[in-house]
């Protein structure tokens, strides 16, 4: 998988960690900045060149990583077309994909370890929307998510 990953100082070593192992596994990945841990770059400018990336079709989905996640998840969410989620367990990185078919996921590096960010960047990629989930279910989260378009579209359109 193509993925777009970004971070401020806060979410550096985190996102370090997480790279790593994505990497092993075989995905490609583009690190967006932060690159080095003396040089940050602030979560409101890391933002949106992930989501633009995932936005454009460029990465299938992102990973943003400051202190608590939150600050990213915030301007990530401004851009047409994304939804990033703000984890902090395996079963939130899991059920934003599976219920919410979020497209990024944000952590923080002051509250996530880095074996558990690793684990939730594992589910979250690996879980597709309304996986494992009952055939109501599948159907009403389908519909909701054309509602939630509508009302993106009355947004940004």
């Amino acid at each position: 998988m193509k993925l777009a990953i970004g971070s401020d100082k806060s979410g550096f070593m985190l996102k370090e960690a997480v790279k790593k192992y994505l990497v092993e596994q075989g995905h490609k990945i583009e690190d967006l900045g932060t690159r080095e841990f003396d040089k940050p770059n602030p979560f409101f400018d890391v933002a949106p060149i992930v989501a633009r990336k995932v936005q454009s079709g460029e990465v299938e989905k992102g990973m943003l990583f400051c202190g608590t996640g939150m600050g990213m998840s915030i301007v990530a969410n401004k851009h047409k077309g994304i939804s990033a989620a703000v984890c902090e367990t395996v079963y939130s990185a899991k059920m934003c994909r599976a219920v919410n078919d979020a497209n990024i996921l944000c952590m923080g590096g002051w509250l996530v370890a880095e074996w558990l960010g690793i684990q939730m960047a594992e589910a979250f990629i690996s879980t597709s929307f309304t996986q494992d989930l009952e055939p109501w279910r599948k159907e009403w989260l389908r519909n909701a998510k054309q509602r939630v378009a509508a009302v993106e579209a009355e947004i940004f359109d």
